[in-house]
């Protein structure tokens, strides 16, 4: 998954729950600015935020082994 993509899909979550950058924010515990430079592409969080925003979005974060047959 590239960076663009996460950063949709946590929009587009945030969006289906009607939660304001605001309230994520607050709720998660991570910094206002922090979330609004992720969601513009800007900011580069760790993985730690991204697993607070993603607990208040009721979402969870699988890291996988790829699968290396595939062509792309």
């Amino acid at each position: 998954m590239h960076f663009k993509e996460l950063i949709k899909i946590i929009k587009e979550r945030r969006d289906v729950i009607d939660i304001t950058q605001e309230n994520l924010a607050e709720l998660s515990g991570v910094g206002l600015r922090t979330l609004k430079q992720f969601e513009s592409g800007k900011g580069n969080p760790t993985l730690l935020t991204l697993q607070k925003l993603t607990d208040v979005l009721g979402m969870d974060i699988c890291l996988k082994i790829k699968d290396v047959s595939k062509t792309e």
